[in-house]
């Protein structure tokens, strides 16, 4: 697949995906999230995520949601741990509209303190949300005990005492010093010239001041396995098991990905449905998951059961985990895996919104976006060894950690 790329005088690159949808999408990644801030200014960069549609030098929130809305499409965004996504949806002749909305957004945003004060409201109900969904709650919970004291484990909302302090003095100093046009992606797909592209971004983006001051990320280096139970006024049981993994430019991170799509991926013949859930019946959600960080990683496992079953479910995820490390998967085994994710990549591509932002997250990451054939082509080299000496360093049962809920 042809990709199509630009980097502006002042750092901001521009990358292209031609389709032939009537639907183009579009969307700023900018290389800021909840890990870059400290305990001062934590639930800062999601607070911001909030605001910045509140008011430019020449719109009223009023006027930014109709922008899109009113030609039937659609805008938003969300933050992660190292990203800051603002992007729109829309039929493919809006697409210069879309562009001047999201860079008005974005660099001319005002974030009038009496709409700062409003949001407070919403993200601290939004905190508490999370804390009545002991499923999303244990997430975060678990990421604190594995990066204890680190802003990777801290959590993307914040707190309730932190969001109220909050103001626009301190939004305008984070923005300041964090949101630099060499971090930033402009991603597009859709069935737009790339010359239309092109044009356009310079005339909207080329005056954008350039910032490229460097920023330094804190790597965390002090993983201490751990188990802790927490008793809540819940009626299941909750528990997560996991461990750090590997980083963004490891060698082993295709196979991880591939060893943790065999182990609780979301087929439905996954070894720990399999295993679990339709052979004992004793969860309705089981899974894993492995999320990738520049400098690091992190692999878990979750399940949700009766409090009566929750000791058979981890026995029954150690055995599962136990197998893997003692017993190489078969050729057979493997190629069918290999398969099976081609093809979940492969649907994954029909999705164009998450295409859009895939690719402005890996230009961010590694300067580059691989096609689909460099894809497969990562996939297909992954062994057997390979996967057996990543689920013995991953999954040695000495170096996991545990979060179990407990009612009360």
């Amino acid at each position: 697949m042809k990709f199509n790329f630009l980097e502006l005088d002042n750092g901001i690159r521009i990358i292209h995906k031609p389709t032939k949808n009537e639907v183009a999408h579009c969307g700023f990644i900018i290389d800021t999230g909840s890990r870059d801030e400290d305990i001062a200014t934590n639930g800062i960069t999601h607070f911001i995520e909030h605001a910045i549609f509140k008011g430019t030098k020449k719109r009223k929130a009023f006027h930014i949601l109709n922008r899109i809305d009113n030609v039937g499409g659609e805008i938003n965004a969300f933050t992660t741990k190292e990203n800051t996504s603002i992007y729109a949806s829309f039929t493919k002749m809006y697409f210069e509209r879309a562009l001047e909305l999201l860079t008005d957004i974005l660099f001319n945003s005002t974030y009038p303190e009496y709409e700062i004060n409003k949001e407070k409201d919403v993200i601290i109900d939004e905190i508490f949300s999370y804390q009545d969904s002991p499923y999303e709650q244990i997430y975060d919970d678990f990421e604190e005990i594995i990066f204890k004291e680190h802003p990777l484990g801290m959590n993307i909302l914040g707190t309730v005492e932190g969001v109220k302090k909050i103001n626009r003095t301190k939004i305008l100093d984070f923005i300041k010093t964090q949101y630099l046009t060499s971090q930033i992606v402009f991603s597009v797909v859709g069935d737009i010239p790339f010359k239309k592209i092109e044009k356009l971004a310079k005339k909207y983006l080329n005056d954008i001041p350039q910032k490229n001051t460097t920023t330094q990320r804190y790597p965390f280096n002090n993983y201490q396995p751990t188990q802790k139970e927490i008793t809540k006024d819940i009626s299941q049981t909750h528990c997560m098991i996991g461990n750090v993994a590997y980083p963004a430019f490891d060698k082993n991170k295709n196979g991880l990905i591939l060893l943790n799509n065999i182990l609780g991926g979301p087929a439905m013949n996954s070894r720990l449905n399999l295993g679990i859930r339709e052979k004992y019946g004793f969860t309705y959600n089981i899974e894993s998951s492995y999320n990738v960080f520049s400098d690091i990683g992190l692999f878990y496992i979750y399940l949700s059961t009766d409090q009566k079953n929750i000791a058979k479910s981890i026995a029954l995820v150690n055995r599962e985990l136990k197998i893997l490390r003692d017993k190489k998967i078969s050729s057979s085994q493997l190629q069918k895996a290999k398969q099976q994710i081609i093809g979940q990549i492969a649907l994954s591509e029909e999705n164009n919104c998450n295409v859009m932002l895939e690719m402005g997250k890996s230009l961010i990451v590694y300067n580059k976006v691989d096609g689909l054939k460099e894809t497969y082509e990562k996939i297909n080299a992954i062994t057997e060894n390979q996967l057996l000496g990543i689920a013995n360093e991953i999954f040695d049962e000495n170096k996991l950690s545990s979060l179990t809920y407990l009612p009360k």
